[in-house]
C-alpha cells in the first residue's frame, strides 16, 4: 500500500523559528531599590535563540512527539530532494546512454551497408575480371591459331616457291630439247607431217600426256591428302592446346575455389571466436568447465548407484542427480545416527537427573529430621529452664 508523502518543510519559514523573549522579572512594588539591584545580580536571564528550528530540534532533549515528527519530516524532505536529484541524474544518464546506443546502432547499420556495398563492388569487379580474363584467353587462343595458320601458309608459300623454282630450272634445262625437236620437225618433209598421226611416235606422246595427266592428278591428290593430314594435325594441336588451356583454367578455378574455401574457413573461425567472446566465454572458462566436468565424473565414479545404469551412458545432468541422491542418502543416514545417539544421551542424562533428584530428596528428608529433632531438644531445654 503506497503511503502519501508528507509535505515539504522549508527552513526559511518564519513559523518554524523559535522566538524567545527576555521577559521582565516579576518585582513587587514594596521591595526597596537596593534589594532589587542585589537580587538582579544573581538573576540568570534566558538567552534569545537565533538558531533554526531543525538545529533546535536536533539539540533538544525533552522535545515533544510532534516536534520529533517535524524533525523526521524535515529529514525525509531532504532525503526526498536528494532522491529526486539522483533520479533526475539517473534519467539524464539513461537518456544519454539511449542516445549513444541509437547513434551506435545507426553507425553499425551504416558500416554494414558500406560493407555490403563494398562486397558487392568487389564481386562485380571479380566478375568483370573473370570476363576480361576469358576474353583475353579467347583472344590469345585466336591469335595463337592465326599465328599458326600464318606460319603454315608461309611455309607452304616457301615450299611452292621452291617447287616453282625447281620446275623453272627443269623447264630451262629441257628447253634445248624442245627447241631441237621443233627444229627437227621444221626440217622434216610435209609427207611426214601428214602421216605423223599414223606413225609410232604419236602413241608414245599420247601415253606421255596421259601419264603426265595422271601424275598431275596423283600429285594433286597427294597435296590434298597432305593438306588433310596437316589440317588434322592442326586440329589435333589446337585440341591439345585447348585441352591444356582448359586444364589450366580448371586448375586456376580450383585454386581460386580453394583460396575462397580457406578464406571462408578463416571467416568461420573468426566468427566462432567473436561468438565466444560475445557470450563471455574464454579459454579460462573453458578450462574451468573441463575441470568441472572431470570433477563431476570423479564424483559420479565415487557415488555410483546401480539404479542409474552404466556410468558410460550417463550424461552430466544424470551424474549430478545421482551424486545428489547419494549425498542426500548419506546425510539422511547421518541424521538418523545422530538422532539415535542424541536419544541415547538424553536417556542417560534423564537417568542421571532422576538419581540426583532421589539423592537430593533423601538429603532433604535427613536435614528435615535433624531440624525437627533439634527444635524438639531446644523446646525441652526451654521447658526445663
Amino acid at each position: 500500500m503506497a503511503t502519501s508523502p508528507l509535505p515539504a518543510l522549508d527552513n526559511s519559514d518564519p513559523r518554524l523559528l523559535l522566538a524567545v523573549e527576555n521577559r521582565v522579572k516579576n518585582i513587587f512594588v514594596t521591595q526597596s531599590e537596593d534589594t532589587r539591584i542585589k537580587k538582579a545580580e544573581n538573576v540568570n536571564y534566558i538567552p534569545v535563540v537565533t538558531e533554526t528550528s531543525s538545529k533546535v530540534l536536533e539539540a533538544g532533549v525533552n522535545t515533544l512527539q510532534k516536534t520529533l515528527v517535524l524533525k523526521k519530516q524535515a529529514e525525509l524532505d531532504e532525503v526526498d530532494k536528494q532522491l529526486a536529484l539522483k533520479r533526475q541524474e539517473f534519467k539524464s544518464c539513461a537518456e544519454a546512454l539511449a542516445q549513444r546506443r541509437s547513434e551506435l546502432e545507426i553507425k553499425q547499420q551504416q558500416t554494414k551497408e558500406r560493407a555490403m556495398k563494398f562486397e558487392k563492388f568487389v564481386a562485380e569487379n571479380e566478375a568483370k575480371r573473370h570476363r576480361a580474363l576469358r576474353k583475353y584467353e579467347a583472344a590469345r587462343e585466336q591469335n595463337i591459331s592465326k599465328k599458326k595458320e600464318k606460319e603454315d601458309l608461309t611455309q607452304q608459300l616457301k615450299h611452292l616457291r621452291a617447287r616453282h623454282q625447281v620446275l623453272k630450272e627443269r623447264m630451262a634445262k629441257y628447253k634445248i630439247y624442245e627447241d631441237y625437236l621443233m627444229k627437227t620437225l621444221d626440217y622434216l618433209p610435209s609427207t611426214y607431217h601428214d602421216n605423223g598421226s599414223e606413225s609410232l611416235v604419236m602413241p608414245i606422246i599420247r601415253r606421255h600426256e596421259t601419264l603426265s595427266i595422271t601424275h598431275q592428278e596423283l600429285l594433286q591428290r597427294l597435296g590434298r591428302l597432305e593438306e588433310e593430314v596437316e589440317q588434322g594435325q592442326r586440329q589435333l594441336r589446337t585440341m591439345k592446346h585447348g585441352h591444356s588451356i582448359k586444364k589450366l583454367m580448371a586448375n586456376k578455378e580450383l585454386s581460386e575455389l580453394q583460396s575462397e574455401l580457406e578464406t571462408l574457413k578463416e571467416k568461420n573461425k573468426q566468427a566462432e571466436v567473436n561468438l565466444l567472446l560475445e557470450q563471455g566465454l574464454s579459454r579460462e572458462k573453458v578450462e574451468e568447465v573441463g575441470s568441472l566436468l572431470m570433477a563431476i565424473n570423479n564424483l559420479a565414479e565415487q557415488c555410483y548407484l546401480p539404479a542409474y545404469g552404466p556410468l558410460e551412458n550417463m550424461d552430466t545432468l544424470t551424474m549430478m542427480d545421482m551424486v545428489k541422491e547419494y549425498i542426500l542418502d548419506k546425510a539422511d543416514t547421518e541424521r538418523r545416527a545422530r538422532r539415535l545417539m542424541e536419544s541415547g544421551s538424553a536417556l542417560t542424562s534423564r537417568t542421571a537427573l532422576t538419581d540426583k533428584r532421589d539423592r537430593g530428596s533423601m538429603k532433604n528428608i535427613g536435614s528435615k529430621t535433624q531440624i525437627k529433632s533439634s527444635s524438639k531438644a531446644s523446646r525441652k531445654s526451654e521447658m526445663t529452664s
